[in-house]
């Protein structure tokens, strides 16, 4: 009887454990599809700025889903605040004669998550110098 109840009890142990490393195992792939899905937003917008004329480049705030195709039912997922921020770049000298000619955007995504009830917010940030006579020029034939 003795040996029956150990058995169990290392059983019981076993079960218990796997169970914990399923759950610590989903909670780490879901991390991981967050941070990617963040990421993608981050170079989408970025790259979008490529082909923005001198005169659209402002400050905008947005918000995205997880999965934007059930954004319709509400069930999209995780949502996403984006801003795009553009300033002065402070990485160029103020004597320089393109300084006026350069922009330094910022682009944030943020989102929370729970772990049980507590909330997390997460954040990613992206920054990139943008030139007034840059590629959108040439990919769109737009004048500045």
């Amino acid at each position: 009887m003795a040996e029956v109840l150990v058995a169990v009890m290392i059983l019981g142990t076993m079960v218990i454990s796997l169970y914990g490393g399923f759950s610590a195992s989903f909670g780490v792939v879901r991390s991981c599809r967050e941070e990617l899905r963040a990421t993608q937003i981050l170079l989408r917008h970025t790259e979008a700025l490529r082909l923005c004329t001198w005169s659209q480049l402002s400050n905008l705030a947005m918000q995205e889903r997880f999965n934007p195709l059930g954004a319709a039912e509400n069930a999209g997922g995780t949502v996403y605040g984006v801003t795009v921020r553009t300033n002065a770049p402070e990485s160029v000298p103020d004597e320089a004669p393109y300084r006026k000619d350069m922009r330094l955007v910022t682009v944030t995504v943020w989102w929370t998550n729970f772990n049980g009830d507590i909330p997390i917010v997460h954040s990613r940030q992206l920054q990139t110098h943008v030139a007034r006579y840059g590629q959108q020029n040439y990919s769109w034939g737009a004048t500045p």
